[in-house]
């Protein structure tokens, strides 16, 4: 996961293909990469430090929930 830190009111865009080169925010890749897929936008409602999900498995989007430890994607083939 990345640690952020977010403010309140700001608006985001949060990667959810994996493709960015600016995670764990959005930067446009998905439009060539990931068409299908589209960042999950939110804005927080407080100032906070917060953890961002990097594997793109979470069930909390776009907070990790520890999905990541999990031999499921511990276990995943990394392409080169």
């Amino acid at each position: 996961p990345f640690p952020v830190e977010l403010k309140a009111g700001k608006k985001y865009a949060w990667c959810a293909c994996g493709h960015s080169r600016s995670q764990p925010f959005c930067d446009g890749t998905h439009k060539k990469v990931a068409p299908g897929i589209s960042p999950l936008r939110f804005t927080p409602e407080e100032d906070k430090t917060a953890w961002l999900c990097g594997c793109k498995r979470t069930r909390t989007p776009p907070y990790c929930d520890g999905t990541h430890k999990q031999e499921a994607v511990q276990g995943a083939q990394l392409s080169a």
